[in-house]
């Protein structure tokens, strides 16, 4: 599967495209947006000293490519039937990596409100779950692949070292801003991030369905959007309605429309900017570029 991006769907209409993929028996989604490419196992070359969870790398078209045993990340045991493995070669927070799978199935395309939120009764606030989709009289368990990669490397993650040499800007803490995002570990460190910045006023949703519904019942009172929000973040893929969707809804809308609107989402490549334009979002940002991020804010929160 190469060249994926003719599939992609219009911007803004709340679907996806996952790819279904199996370790042991049990299947996984990953978005398409993330995956360059899908190939067959190739010789590795072993590191020594890495990251248990690093099988080692490969060189493909030029580049040097870490691959990480999906497997071995998620406490599974490895693949009875190697023939059918499959490398999946991965592009989100501006790094690329290969992922081990033991079989690929298909794509399918589904809209984020198929997706439910996974419980911490049986995961935990740190599970490496985003979402739960069924299909087919199966569950296929969308991954936090982003968390998977910082778990195995904390330096690509948000630090509060990234904003120490930005400074103070005044009139921060009288900025209201609305974040949008879905893992409760990004929003975690999003609320520390932002207050070690001086930002006061932060309101945190889950999902894009609670931020709109927010922002509505501010009009919807009579008030200016302008006068009790400066600026909203959000990420693009979360279950119920995802960040290109949020952001259409917001711009459509003559009494939301000023709003800023910065997308910060591990999915901000050159290929997939254009998304985001034709969403009409005033900035886009790759996670983990915290400090990129304040600065536009700084910028556009009038």
């Amino acid at each position: 599967m190469q060249n994926n991006q003719g599939i992609l769907l219009e911007s803004g209409t709340n679907e996806l495209e996952i790819i279904e993929f199996g370790i042991g028996h049990n299947r996984f989604g990953i978005n398409v947006m993330k995956v360059r490419e899908i190939i067959q196992p190739v010789p590795i070359t072993k590191v020594p000293q890495s990251h248990q969870q690093i099988s080692g790398i490969i060189e493909l078209r030029g580049e040097v490519l870490p691959v990480i045993d999906l497997a071995d990340s998620l406490g599974f045991p490895p693949s009875s039937n190697p023939e059918q493995d499959k490398f999946m070669v991965t592009e989100f927070n501006q790094q690329k990596i290969v992922f081990h799978v033991h079989s690929v199935a298909q794509i399918h395309r589904i809209s984020w409100e198929q997706i439910e939120k996974p419980s911490e009764m049986y995961q935990g606030a740190n599970g490496q779950v985003i979402g739960v989709i069924k299909l087919n009289n199966e569950m296929v368990l969308l991954l936090d692949f982003e968390k998977i990669a910082v778990d195995i490397n904390p330096k690509t993650g948000i630090h509060l070292q990234q904003i120490q040499k930005l400074g103070m800007v005044s009139d921060r803490a009288n900025k209201r801003l609305v974040i949008a995002e879905d893992s409760p570990l990004l929003r975690s460190l999003l609320h520390e991030t932002l207050t070690e910045a001086g930002f006061q006023e932060l309101e945190f949703f889950e999902n894009g369905k609670d931020a709109i519904q927010y922002l509505e019942s501010i009009v919807s009172q009579g008030k200016a959007i302008e006068d009790e929000v400066q600026l909203m973040i959000t990420d693009i893929e979360m279950p119920q309605m995802d960040g290109h969707h949020l952001t259409k809804r917001v711009k459509d809308d003559p009494t939301l429309a000023k709003l800023p609107v910065v997308i910060f989402s591990s999915l901000i490549t050159d290929s997939l900017l254009h998304k985001g334009e034709l969403v009409g979002a005033d900035a886009q940002v790759s996670k983990p570029q915290i400090n990129e991020l304040i600065l536009l804010i700084d910028q556009l929160a009038l």
